[in-house]
């Protein structure tokens, strides 16, 4: 119950928000938080708004997850699959942007065909989702990091291409030059201030650090919608630029050159059936999507 309720304060975000999750006052609420803290010694609630786990509460909200994934399952073994007609299972996982946009959805809609689950996503990008690993917040992850979180079994899934595209009249305008000389001062697009995509293949054209032109646009498809109107250019996901390049909207300004990221699986080291089954149909999902 102390687990289950220091859960609900660090996802709901407050003490008073926790206690009407669970129907009981906030004074229990406390209660029960004190009592926790008290038994493991150290604080493990940020009383911030909105509320935290501290790096000690972080490994009991793992803890508190597993727990509460098992008891979900527990519970469907005892009762009939669909008695209620209702999903019962929620399933959080972090994925980023690119994954989401292109892969990853099929795994998730052959996953419900077959079981009663309902889907939390998050999104981030690539080198920071085992961070949401790392405090509890999901049970799994696509990620950029092969290290494995603490709890966490990680699986390789393969590797997503990107490529450098810009429209037709901004090749024309900036890059008609040396691609190492034109590229540096040439407007570029980056999905968010985490998005090191761009930057990393300046970096491996030509062998330095410049700081371009950014445009900051934080959607997928808005992202490619950016690049075809010729704000700037960008990197993006093979399956999505080659339509592109097929119908003379874009064109590949480096044809010889591009970027593969490497994706993992991170997932909790419990014996869940969930996170199997999870796991099973998103690497089935990989494999036909990725190198």
């Amino acid at each position: 119950m102390q687990l289950a309720t220091f859960a609900a304060v660090i996802h709901e975000g407050g003490f008073d928000a926790a206690a009407r999750a669970l129907h009981v006052t906030p004074s229990a609420v406390s209660q029960r938080i004190k009592a926790l803290e008290h038994a493991v010694g150290q604080v493990l609630v940020r009383r911030t708004k909105p509320c935290k786990a501290t790096e000690a509460g972080q490994a009991l909200l793992r803890l508190a997850g597993q727990i509460a994934v098992l008891e979900r399952e527990a519970m469907d073994a005892a009762r009939s699959p669909l008695a209620d007609g209702q999903p019962r299972t929620r399933v959080t996982v972090v994925v980023n942007a690119d994954s989401l946009g292109t892969w990853f959805l099929p795994a998730l809609a052959e996953l419900s065909e077959e079981r009663a689950y309902l889907f939390d996503l998050r999104e981030d990008d690539q080198d920071h989702t085992a961070d949401l690993l790392r405090d509890g917040s999901v049970m799994a992850a696509v990620t950029a990091q092969n290290a494995p979180v603490q709890g966490c079994q990680v699986e390789r899934l393969g590797a997503m291409r990107y490529q450098a595209i810009a429209s037709p009249a901004f090749v024309e305008r900036y890059l008609s030059d040396d691609l190492g000389t034109a590229l540096p001062a040439a407007p570029v697009v980056v999905f968010n201030r985490k998005d090191q995509l761009q930057f990393r293949f300046l970096r491996k054209i030509t062998r330095r650090r410049f700081d371009p032109p950014v445009h900051y646009v934080p959607s997928v498809w808005g992202f490619l919608d950016a690049v075809r109107l010729g704000l700037g250019w960008g990197m993006v996901p093979e399956d999505i630029a080659r339509p592109e390049f097929e119908s003379g909207r874009c064109l590949d300004i480096a044809p010889d050159r591009h970027l593969d990221v490497p994706l993992y699986w991170q997932h909790w080291r419990v014996d869940s059936a969930i996170l199997a089954a999870l796991t099973a149909s998103v690497k089935r999902a990989a494999r036909a999507a990725l190198r």
